[in-house]
């Protein structure tokens, strides 16, 4: 309610000054917030993360506790089970390393394998050998010796080399916080003493079950210890920025010397176990791991065995699958940075909550472990020996309560020693915390590696938790004082948007543009810092954008971009309640240009491209703003001389109300990339119609931030519409991105990053092949196909082949229409097909080379691909093989004949797309497409109806759907925002032969035609010009045909006339002057246009003109219609004014044209299109606009919380001068003259500078008149710098020119592309054809002859008796497409985990919407913001 009385009051405002206060509200345009639910899903996630970790800890520690105690000389169960518990530890510590193992070996394997340096390897590997060995002894032989609490204290003590490090290397970045690792030396030290200090008094004190021997195992427990601690030893050191050349090395070749170290880990174990217990100890009888029941043993030995197995297998898997989850969740917790509570806190207390939960189950279980009358824990203990022969208690439990009993606690003497072991917890215990302190500081950025987060991939089983935390990497010691943040390593980006338009709708249009000054919103000022420290461009390439107006002989914009222009002004006044501030129109080579400065102060240009100057269509676009955007700025910026300097005061734009810049906001971020890399530049491909919100474009940042193999990344599209084809669509792409695009992601690299929607990085572009070769003009048939029918999918192809990675992030969500109508959809997809095939088999064709070069891409995977492509080519056979089930299930036909009945209608269609027209195959296709859809329903059912007349599912068609239809369910419940797709699922299994075999038939036969087949336009309606006809008749009379049109132009024409007429003194408005004008200077724009290579400059102060010769004379024909602004001569530079206080020099000179003279002004040469684009603009400055514009350019200007007074009265004052001197003048849709324009600023500059000194706030006077500039300021017209036109004549030359190929070229490529086409017709008949014959011959032969038999089972599992004969053919394709569905299955729900890591980690981030509150500076400041403690260089002179 409070929303609608708020557009009410804004709509009561605009009212007062129009009788048009309506306007568009698009969807999304309303501020964005923070949502709550997402905070709490974050801090849900979170919990249960910690609360994993926690558990996962525990009952890893835990259980190696048991396995030791078992195996404990001093326990009560026989030799035999000792031995076998003894083996289980061995398996425990075995088992890491064998897993580490085969992901090393995999990485090699199929990832990227790089020869190591034997030196480092020989060093990583002794290391490695020695800690094995430490971890073998301390485990193996030191654990059985000591009790449970001596065990769970004594692993503190792993952390003493991690503390010697961190104080002989400093890496503390407080001088005082050394103090934690000296403490935590200490601490274990004390520990150790404390340790010998208890054992001397159990011995003293003949506790039972101590040995003299005991004082070896404490030490050697200590020189094992010491040896466990070197595991972590590269962490410290890569803190300390020593052996960084080692290190760096290593990374290189770690993957292989883990394969190694590992190998060599379990060979060290392995020998440690032999030794002690078969040649020290000889406790080892070979023939007693045999547990099978022989015929002399009892029952009662039986059952004892299959117990000790049980107990045994069970504790193995606890410790074994518990340490590795741990480990996972641990690595989660860091990413979705909840350090401190899901990490941190978990593991620091794992100790801790293993020794409470003993605890507590040792007093529970205490009453049924001891006889009633047990008054002390002497006798408590002593009765443990009686229950050892006996079942009637838990063996674990029992067995640890023994080993209790073996403390001080059961001393004859006195028990005050125990307090010695509890202190020896404590300080081993603080030792760890104290040591791993910088953890619970430990700040993680958005998305990180795990490299990043920890050292080492592999994690010490045995000491989980204490392996979690001295894992945590340590920051890098900075050399400057600076805090850490988030940020610290994060480097500053540019991101340009570059969306290309074909013929969009104003709807469609409406979007791209709404996310687009969304997205200025999200980022803000560009001179201000952002939390996710990024820049960016809009860019929009329009494709056709002129028209020629054959009546008149001029060239004019079309409908399209006049719709263009009215959505940026129709947004833009939704998301600030005024018209556009800073508006400027170009003449280019290729056309025209048109430059906003967003609300915000980001850049907004629209291209206008001219077929007859550059070649359209979205590849040549594409072409285009990358050489721009990627060519020429990169050129300009590592040459800092080349970027233009702001010659013009007057142009002041939104960007410099805070803070005056002597830069327009365009140049501003061409400064600011000279110090990005082309790493950090990125290149947002959109479409015309997208519809995306600024999160989604920031998650696909942080995946080519983060890992620099990845040159390209897409989101999730999904298609908007409404009707059949969208439905069907729908599903279509959910299940393309849920399945096929996550299991290309996890397994090797997505083929396919859509245009509509996709990030690609600067550096990949313009590597070697791939941009280069992108520009390749089609001459043959087959690039004609694979080229310009799906240049993105080519584009892709280009990266893989370079060594780049594709990725695909599913919670970066992007909105784009997709065809409605069939015939759209057919001639879409008719372009996709064979673009998707040819691409792919060009990937696989060149897998080798692929392979070697990009680590992304294994073998296995090129495996993959070429499965996937083997199905989609079996795809008409399957579908038609389908279809013959359906006609068998629902009309009982045999399965030969039902087969050929089958093939008739795709042969009968395959002859209808080489014979009839495209419109023709198309609605033949569709009425196919019909008939199929209702054998499809009904084969549904028989399906159906034929498992309850079986009485079961589990046959291999019943068992096929059911799980195909639980897959789906499940795969749509882990999407719970797309879940409503499944409801499309129907739709789309039964447009199967639509989509799988009818299209794939009219897409093959009409290979040949590479038009665009969307979105295409009549050629006579774009030439006609029907915009402002006031009056259009055609007129007939005997043999002569009259055409009578009046226009806008003729009819203002006959009013001026009339008007002097009457009264030759009367004033005409500007726009008739402007007519007039241009009518009499016809000769001289002509000598200019001639001329077109000749720049005009001020002679002198009475701006005379001179004509400069330029340096280039060639291809003159480019730019006929380029018209320019003259630049004014002046000593203004950002640099020489560096160092004036008075701002009065960069505000007007009480004109709105101080910066030209009026014969400057007179003198331009502008195209035809220019004057009505102009006028669009000039809207702004009616006097129904001017009024909410100059309210709405106040309240900004003056935005501060304790300037609100002062701003509602500058409010209402300067709407009463405007009414006072407008109201009675000028109409509300008139536009105020120059003269007006000048009247009006002097009138609210004195009534400004009136009030502000009113109320003592002189200070702000600069700031309101610029506020007043910028409403009065006009639309200007501009022209492109020399060195920038320069640049689009070669360009344009080289790559750009328009294609205009002869009749006999078109003809050879015809030609081909008719060879071609039936080339790929052939084979794609004759594969399908042979599947078709053989599944006929396998029909005819019988089952019983060749078949499979499978036995039918009853849902319940039992057997029916019965058998189920399926021909070994078609049981092994559906196999076979089954393992494909379940290896996607598994990819997706991979891929679900890390989508989820990385939404909760941006959620964690996001920028908060909260109002600025800043204070206002005393005066405007003369400096470009982004220079601050930047040093000026010769080259920036």
């Amino acid at each position: 309610m409070e929303e609608l009385k708020f557009r009410g009051r804004k709509r009561e405002g605009r009212h007062r000054d129009t009788w048009d206060p309506f306007q568009l509200n698009p969807i999304g345009a309303e501020k964005e917030e923070k949502r709550r639910c997402f905070e709490l899903f974050q801090h849900l996630v979170a919990g249960l993360v910690g609360i994993m970790v926690l558990s996962s800890a525990v009952i890893s520690k835990g259980s190696l506790l048991v396995l030791a105690t078992l195996s404990s000389p001093t326990s009560t169960r026989t030799p035999k089970e000792r031995q076998y518990y003894v083996l289980m530890l061995v398996c425990s510590l075995v088992v890491p390393n064998l897993l580490v193992f085969l992901k090393s070996l995999w990485k090699c394997a199929f990832k990227n394998f790089v020869p190591p340096n034997m030196r480092t390897m020989g060093i990583v590997c002794v290391i490695e050998c020695l800690v094995s060995l430490g971890t073998s002894i301390l485990v193996l032989v030191v654990m059985p010796q000591f009790d449970v609490l001596t065990n769970l204290f004594i692993s503190g003590g792993v952390c003493m080399l991690s503390s010697v490090l961190q104080i002989a290397f400093r890496l503390q970045r407080e001088n005082w916080k050394i103090i934690f690792p000296i403490c935590s030396l200490m601490l274990v030290l004390t520990g150790y003493f404390l340790l010998g200090a208890d054992y001397y008094v159990r011995v003293t004190s003949y506790v039972s079950g101590q040995e003299k021997d005991c004082y070896w195992y404490v030490g050697i427990a200590v020189f094992a210890s010491f040896l466990v601690s070197l595991t972590w030893w590269e962490n410290p050191v890569q803190a300390s920025n020593n052996m960084q050349e080692m290190l760096t090395e290593l990374d290189t070749f770690r993957d292989f010397v883990f394969v190694i170290s590992s190998l060599l880990r379990i060979v060290v174990i392995v020998a440690v176990y032999l030794i002690y217990h078969v040649l020290i100890q000889e406790n080892i009888v070979w023939s007693d791991f045999d547990f099978t029941p022989k015929a002399d043993e009892d029952e009662n030995t039986i059952a004892r065995h299959r117990e000790t197995l049980d107990i045994g297998l069970t504790v193995l898997f606890l410790q074994a699958f518990f340490s590795a989850a741990c480990h996972w969740f641990g690595v989660v917790a860091c990413k979705i940075h909840s350090v401190r509570m899901s990490f941190a806190f978990p593991v620091c207390f794992t100790g801790p909550a293993v020794l409470i939960l003993g605890m507590i189950l040792f007093l529970t279980q205490s009453e049924d472990l001891a006889p009633a009358d047990t008054t002390s824990i002497i006798d408590f203990c002593s009765s443990l020996v009686d229950l050892s022969t006996k079942n009637t208690t838990a063996v674990v439990m029992l067995e640890i309560t023994k080993s209790i009993c073996r403390t001080s606690l059961s001393s004859h003497y006195w028990t005050w020693p125990f307090s010695l072991l509890a202190l020896e917890g404590i300080c081993m215990w603080l030792g760890l915390i104290t040591c791993t302190y910088y953890v619970w500081n430990f700040r993680v950025q958005r998305i990180e590696r795990t490299t990043e987060l920890f050292v080492r991939r592999l994690y010490e089983s045995a000491f989980i938790d204490l392996s979690m935390l001295l894992n945590t990497k340590m920051k890098v010691v900075r050399t400057r004082n600076q805090e850490s943040s988030v940020v610290d390593d994060v480097e500053n980006c540019v991101i340009y948007l570059c969306a290309t338009m074909w013929h969009e709708t104003y709807d469609e249009m409406l979007k791209i543009l709404t996310s687009m000054f969304r997205l200025d919103r999200y980022r803000g000022d560009p001179k201000e810092e952002h939390k996710d420290v990024f820049d960016f461009e809009c860019h929009i390439f329009v494709d056709d954008a002129f028209m020629i107006v054959k009546e008149k002989g001029k060239k004019l914009i079309n409908e399209y971009v006049t719709d263009l222009i009215h959505v940026v002004i129709e947004v833009y006044r939704v998301f600030t309640n005024k018209e556009p501030d800073d508006v400027s129109i170009i003449e280019t080579p290729y056309g025209g240009r048109l430059m906003f400065v967003m609300p915000e102060g980001n850049m907004l240009y629209v291209h206008l491209k001219d077929k007859q100057l550059i070649r359209n269509k979205k590849r040549w676009s594409q072409i285009m703003y990358l050489y721009y955007l990627l060519g020429w700025k990169g050129y300009i910026v590592k040459n800092p001389q080349k970027i233009t300097r702001q010659n013009n005061p007057c142009r002041a734009s939104l960007i410099s109300l805070d803070g005056e810049s002597f830069l327009l906001p365009q140049h501003d971020n061409d400064s600011k990339r000279k110090h990005i890399s082309d790493d950090n530049t990125y290149i947002m491909a959109l479409d015309g119609d997208t519809d995306f919100q600024p999160a989604a474009l920031i998650l696909l940042v942080d995946r080519l931030r983060k890992y620099g193999n990845v040159g390209a990344a897409c989101g999730r599209i999904h298609p908007t519409g409404m009707g059949p084809m969208v439905w069907y669509q729908k599903f279509e792409y959910a299940v393309g991105h849920w399945l096929q695009k996550t299991a290309e992601h996890v397994f090797g690299s997505v083929l396919c990053s859509p245009g509509c929607f996709s990030l690609f990085r600067g550096s990949a572009l313009m590597d070697d092949n791939v941009l280069k070769r992108y520009t390749t003009t089609a001459t043959r048939a087959s690039e004609y196909v694979q080229y310009d029918q799906g240049e993105d999918r080519w584009l892709c192809t280009l990266l893989l082949q370079q060594g780049w990675r594709v990725e695909y992030n599913a919670a970066s969500d992007a909105y784009t229409n997709s065809p409605q109508e069939f015939k759209e959809f057919y001639n879409q997809r008719r372009r996709w097909g064979p673009s998707t095939l040819a691409n792919t088999l060009d990937l696989l064709h060149s897998g080798n080379e692929t392979v070697k070069r990009n680590s992304s891409i294994s073998r296995l995977y090129i495996f993959y691909q070429i499965f996937t492509v083997s199905s989609s080519i079996l795809g008409p056979a399957s579908v038609s093989l389908m279809i013959a089930g359906a006609f068998q299930f629902v009309f009982d036909i045999e399965g030969t004949l039902s087969i050929i009945i089958a093939v008739i209608p795709p042969i009968f269609y395959m002859f209808i797309c080489f014979l009839a027209k495209p419109n023709a195959q198309i609605i033949i296709a569709a009425i196919m497409s019909v008939l199929y859809a209702f054998l499809m329903l009904a084969s549904f059912f028989a399906i159906i109806g034929d498992m309850a007349m079986q009485g079961t599912f589990i046959t291999p068609t019943g068992l096929f759907l059911v799980s195909m239809a639980v897959m789906y369910l499940v795969t749509a419940i882990l999407h719970p925002q797309e879940f409503s797709m499944i409801i499309y699922g129907l739709m789309y299994f039964i447009c199967i032969p639509s989509g799988y075999l009818l299209l794939t038939i009219y897409s093959l036969v009409n290979m040949h035609i590479v038009t665009w087949g969307t979105r295409e336009t009549n050629k006579e309606k774009e030439e006609k010009m029907t915009q402002n006809v006031l009056c259009d008749r055609n007129c007939k009379l005997c043999c002569w045909d009259m055409k009578l049109q009046v226009t806008q132009e003729t009819d203002n024409l006959m009013l001026q006339q009339l008007q002097q007429a009457v009264n030759p003194n009367t004033q005409v408005t500007e726009q008739v002057v402007k007519e007039q004008q241009a009518n009499t200077k016809k000769e001289i724009n002509n000598a200019l246009n001639e001329e077109n290579n000749k720049e005009i400059l001020p002679e002198s102060s009475d701006s005379k003109w001179a004509k400069k010769d330029s340096d280039s004379k060639s291809d003159t024909s480019s730019d006929d219609s380029l018209d320019s602004l003259p630049k004014k001569e002046s000593a203004y530079s950002s640099i020489e004014d560096d160092n004036r206080d008075d701002d009065d020099n960069m505000l007007y000179d009480g004109s709105l044209y101080s910066g030209f003279t009026e014969e400057e002004r007179e003198i331009l040469p502008q195209s035809d299109w220019v004057q009505p684009v102009k006028e669009e603009f000039l809207k702004k400055l009616t006097y129904a606009n001017m009024k909410r514009n100059l309210q709405e350019q106040i309240r900004y200007t003056l935005r501060n919380k304790n300037q609100e007074d002062v701003c509602e009265e500058l409010v209402m004052m300067l709407t009463d001068t405007v009414n006072g001197e407008l109201k009675d003048k000028v109409g509300p849709e008139d536009v105020l003259s120059d003269s007006q324009l000048e009247e009006l600023q002097y009138a609210l500059n004195e009534a400004a500078r009136r009030i502000l000194k009113t109320n003592r706030m002189e200070r702000l006077e600069r700031r309101v008149k610029r506020a007043i500039e910028k409403t009065l300021i006009a639309p200007q017209v501009v022209k492109l710098t020399e060195d920038e036109h320069d640049f689009w004549k070669k360009l344009l030359e080289r790559y750009l020119a328009p294609i205009v190929d002869d009749k006999a070229h078109k003809e050879e490529v015809t030609r081909e592309l008719k060879s071609l086409r039936n080339k790929a017709v052939f084979l794609y008949f004759i594969v399908n054809v042979l599947w078709i014959v053989a599944t006929f011959f396998l029909q005819a032969i019988g089952n019983d002859v060749i078949s499979i038999k499978i036995e039918k089972i009853w849902p319940n599992g039992t057997s029916s008796g019965e058998y189920l004969k399926v021909e070994p053919l078609s049981l092994m394709f559906l196999l076979s497409f089954a393992v494909l569905l379940v290896v996607q299955f598994l990819a997706m729900l991979y891929h679900r985990v890390y989508t989820l890591i990385h939404v909760v980690s941006y959620r964690s981030t996001e920028k908060d919407y909260i109002p600025r509150s800043e204070e206002d500076e005393e005066g405007l400041i003369l400096e470009n913001q982004i220079a601050n403690g930047l040093v000026i260089t010769s080259d920036d002179l």
